[in-house]
């Protein structure tokens, strides 16, 4: 019988006061918060800042910059830059929240739909262009989280907002699903982008996945896994390495 070997992490020599720059992939359901309370609470009793590049919302995994110490100064300068994602919409349907948090609120006739139709309505979206925020958003309005005042059945008007797509590319269609990869700049919500494309067919469409892959020059392939950095850190600590 052949001994198949488990894969071990291997973990550079991290200098956490200084600063460090963690590249984590955050998992499906977890905050962008949770992933730095996480990472935080490891490096106890040390007493450093700890922050992220860039919010994931809780139902996207993937790429999520987490800086240390003296590092995160520098978080305003990570978060400008390039984002890249890979995701899933559904054709056919909308949701108030435009992903997976609510439930289906209306529905569409897709038997007209044409693959030319969908290759065409991306070319709309290249360049820049103004997007309205998602209702159900962490933005803030009077001092409250947008999705407080969504969820309560508040009405928020927000004001659209200048962003930039680089590229938006179908790479899977198989109806009512579409996979798609998009290159975009800061600020950029992919649910609205879902929802405005869905628009833009005389249709409906909302977010079934999304997968962070890339912020700037870094790349999801080099992220370490949250519980095996927290249990690395931890055990530095336990040896009083950090």
């Amino acid at each position: 019988m052949d001994i198949i070997e488990e894969k071990k992490t291997e973990f550079p020599a991290f200098n956490f006061i200084d600063g460090e720059l963690l590249l984590v992939n955050k998992p499906y359901r977890w905050t962008s918060f949770d992933v730095v309370s996480k990472i935080r609470n490891s490096l106890k009793p040390l007493k450093l800042k700890v922050g992220h590049a860039g919010t994931l919302d809780p139902l996207a995994t993937g790429l999520l910059i987490i800086c240390t110490g003296k590092l995160t100064k520098k978080i305003d300068d990570y978060q400008a830059q390039e984002k890249e994602y890979t995701g899933t919409m559904v054709l056919g349907a909308t949701t108030p929240s435009y992903d997976l948090e609510t439930e289906v609120n209306e529905t569409f006739d897709i038997s007209a739909i044409t693959e030319s139709a969908i290759y065409l309505a991306c070319a709309d979206f290249i360049g820049e262009i103004a997007q309205f925020p998602p209702a159900f958003s962490a933005l803030r309005v009077d001092g409250e989280r947008v999705y407080h005042k969504a969820r309560r059945g508040e009405a928020v008007e927000l004001k659209a907002r200048d962003i930039t797509i680089t590229s938006f590319e179908i790479t899977r269609i198989e109806l009512p699903e579409l996979d798609f990869k998009v290159v975009c700049s800061k600020g950029t919500y992919i649910r609205s982008l879902v929802y405005d494309f869905g628009r833009k067919l005389n249709n409906g469409a909302y977010l079934s996945r999304l997968r962070r892959t890339r912020s700037g020059d870094f790349c999801i392939e080099k992220a370490f896994e949250v519980m095996e950095l927290s249990g690395h850190i931890k055990s530095l600590r336990d040896n009083e390495s950090l």
